[in-house]
């Protein structure tokens, strides 16, 4: 057998195929990365040629351009740890940078008016306006009830809360002896939700207290509206520290 692998052809193989995998290979990728991605203005030469010299493990040494390479990367070791070192303090930046991403393309996808809250209609002149005047991207749910009907104030809490948690939807409610109908709503088929796109009903649930238990919640009501995929994507919210908001129980 050949014993070319003694000889200062292996010394050049090793060196050759130093970085191709394993842990330097990982380093080396960084260094690489690291070389590309710095302003080539602002870096100092030194370290410039640093990172050049050792992202190139691929390049044939000689035995002097081996104990040339070895003084070198002695040398440089400390700017080589300073720069790994300042890529990790980097990172809390490059988190921030995610959630500021995330929230410009929420505010891109989140077109139309927003509400927040709870609106309390008048009368039929107010609730035909509310659904047949707003933007036509935005879901009307309205709330018909009449006070001292079973489930009519929970789920008036219920949308409440949803309200706020779905400020792109507009949450309404009405007595049902304030619509001009009521007689079509009588206690029996209360609390009601309609629920409308650009003018157009989508959705009707008469007695829908009865598709909860006795006491609900928001989280009860979200889920039902979620099953006929009349709610869209929660909010984004972010913190002040730059973390998601935990949800309202």
């Amino acid at each position: 057998m050949s014993e070319w692998y003694k000889g200062e052809a292996w010394d050049q193989y090793q060196m050759a195929t130093d970085g191709l995998e394993g842990p330097k290979g990982v380093i080396n990728d960084w260094r690489k990365f690291k070389l590309e991605s710095e302003d080539g203005d602002s870096l100092p030469l030194s370290k410039k040629e640093m990172l050049r010299q050792m992202s190139s493990p691929h390049r044939s040494f000689s035995r002097d351009d081996k104990d040339t390479r070895e003084r070198f990367c002695r040398k440089m070791s400390m700017q080589e740890y300073e720069l790994i070192h300042a890529a990790q303090e980097d990172e809390s930046c490059l988190q921030q940078y995610r959630k500021r991403c995330m929230q410009d393309m929420h505010q891109r996808l989140s077109f139309g008016p927003k509400f927040g809250f709870l609106c309390e209609l008048q009368n039929g002149e107010q609730f035909l306006e509310a659904v047949e005047k707003e933007h036509k991207t935005t879901t009307v749910i309205v709330h018909i009830y009449e006070d001292g009907v079973k489930g009519c104030e929970a789920l008036n809490s219920s949308l409440t809360c949803l309200a706020a948690e779905y400020p792109t939807v507009k949450f309404c409610k009405i007595k049902a002896s304030s619509t001009g109908a009521g007689e079509r709503f009588s206690s029996e088929v209360l609390p009601s939700l309609l629920v409308y796109k650009a003018g157009e009903l989508l959705s009707n649930f008469i007695s829908v207290s009865e598709q909860f238990n006795e006491e609900f919640f928001a989280v009860d009501v979200e889920a039902f509206l979620n099953e006929y995929g009349l709610l869209p994507e929660r909010e984004l919210r972010v913190l002040g520290n730059g973390t998601d908001e935990p949800d309202v129980e």
